[in-house]
C-alpha cells in the first residue's frame, strides 16, 4: 500500500506533501480492459498501476461508472476516435477524491465528486481509481447515490450542451427531442421542462408513460407515426440518431430553428443539407466541462433533474452490461459499481 499524502505543493508536481492526515491507497488496481476489437466478450478484467495525478488533475476512487452509446461502439470498431486496443473504457465517474495535483483549488480528498472524463481521448472510467482534469468535476450533490450521480455525466452534459449552450433554448420555445427514452434523450426533456419549454419527445409507445413522467408536454410513436410530417415550426431538435435521419427532421424546424446532431462523424452532409433548406444545423461532440456539471448538480440537488437506472451490474460483469446496452431496448441508463 501507497500513503498518499493531501494537497500541498510538490516538488514533483502531482501528489502533495504529507500533512496531518493521508489516505492509503494501493499500487495496483482492477480494470476493464480489451485487447482485441469485438463483441462483449472481449472485455476481461486487468490488473494495472494506479495512476498518479498530474498538474491540475484529481485521483478518484471510482465507486460507480455508468455506460453509454460510445463504449460499445467503440470496443466494436475501428474508425471512431480512439486507436487500437488495448484501453479501458468508460467515461462517467463517481467517487472519491483521493490525491490531488500541484494547482488544484476546487477540491480536496474526501471530497465526493461526479463528472466526464475528457471525451474522447480521456477514456479509463471502467477502474478502481482513475486520474482527470479537476475542472471536469463537479461537487456530487448529497442526496444522490454515486449509482445516480455516475449515470448523468456523459449523456447530461451532451443534453445541456445541445440544449443551453449551443440552442440557447428559452422559455416558452417548442423543442423536439428524438429517442426521448434513451440515455441523452431523458435527461434533455428534464433539462428542456426546467427551462421553460414546450418538450415533444419522439419513443416506442411502450415509453411515452415514462416520457410524460419526466415533463414531456407531447410524446409521439416513431413507429406509427411521420414525426418530420407531424411536427412542425419547433424552434429546437435534438436528433441522436443519424444524418438521414436529421436531414429529414429538418422539414419540422421553423425558419429560425435549430437542429443539433451528436452524430459527430456526419456533419458535413448534414450542415449542407440544412445551408440548402434555408435553416441552421449544428453537430456537437460533448465536451468536460465544470460550469455544465456544476448546473447539473444543481438540477439534480432540487429535484428537477433526475436519472433513470435501467440496470446495475459488478465492475467484474461489464460484458453483460455492453450486451444489454447493445440491444437498445434499455430506457435510462445502465451503471456500473466498482466496490
Amino acid at each position: 500500500m501507497a500513503i498518499v499524502p493531501f494537497p500541498g505543493a510538490a516538488d514533483d508536481g502531482k501528489l502533495g506533501d504529507m500533512s496531518e492526515q493521508s489516505i492509503s491507497i494501493p499500487e495496483t488496481m482492477r480494470a476493464i480492459s480489451q485487447d482485441v476489437l469485438g463483441g462483449p466478450e472481449v472485455l476481461h478484467e486487468v490488473e494495472r498501476p494506479v495512476p498518479q495525478p498530474g498538474p491540475s488533475e484529481i485521483l478518484v476512487r471510482v465507486r460507480a461508472t455508468a455506460l453509454n452509446p460510445t463504449d460499445w461502439g467503440h470496443r466494436s470498431r475501428t474508425g471512431l476516435f480512439l486507436p487500437e486496443p488495448p484501453f479501458v473504457l468508460g467515461w462517467d465517474v463517481s467517487g472519491e477524491v483521493v490525491a490531488i495535483g500541484v494547482g488544484v483549488t476546487l477540491f480536496e480528498p474526501g471530497d465526493e465528486v461526479f463528472g466526464m472524463l475528457p471525451y474522447p481521448h480521456g477514456h479509463g472510467a471502467a477502474a478502481e481509481y482513475v486520474t482527470g482534469p479537476a475542472r471536469a468535476f463537479a461537487r456530487k450533490p448529497a442526496g444522490l447515490s454515486h449509482i445516480q450521480a455516475a449515470a448523468i455525466p456523459l449523456a447530461a452534459l451532451t443534453a445541456w450542451q445541445v440544449l443551453v449552450d449551443t440552442a440557447d433554448l428559452q422559455a416558452g420555445q417548442r423543442v423536439l427531442i428524438h429517442a426521448a427514452a434513451g440515455g441523452v434523450g431523458h435527461f434533455a426533456v428534464q433539462i428542456a421542462k426546467a427551462r421553460g419549454a414546450y418538450v415533444i419527445g419522439t419513443a416506442s409507445s411502450a415509453n411515452h408513460d415514462f416520457l410524460r413522467s419526466l415533463g414531456a408536454d407531447e410524446v409521439i410513436d416513431y413507429r406509427t407515426t411521420d414525426v418530420a410530417e407531424a411536427v412542425r415550426n419547433v424552434d429546437v431538435i435534438l436528433d441522436p440518431i443519424d444524418a438521414d435521419h436529421a436531414i429529414e427532421s429538418l422539414k419540422s424546424l421553423s425558419p429560425n430553428g435549430i437542429l443539433v446532431s451528436i452524430r459527430a462523424r456526419e456533419a458535413e452532409v448534414l450542415i449542407a443539407a440544412a445551408r440548402e433548406r434555408g435553416v441552421r444545423a449544428a453537430v456537437l461532440l460533448v465536451e468536460a466541462d465544470h460550469a455544465g456539471m456544476t448546473a447539473l448538480a444543481d438540477l439534480a440537488a432540487s429535484g428537477a433533474l433526475r436519472p433513470t437506472i435501467a440496470g446495475v451490474f459488478p465492475l467484474a460483469d461489464a460484458a453483460k452490461a455492453h450486451a444489454l446496452g447493445e440491444t437498445g431496448r434499455t430506457a435510462g441508463k445502465l451503471v456500473l459499481t466498482v466496490d
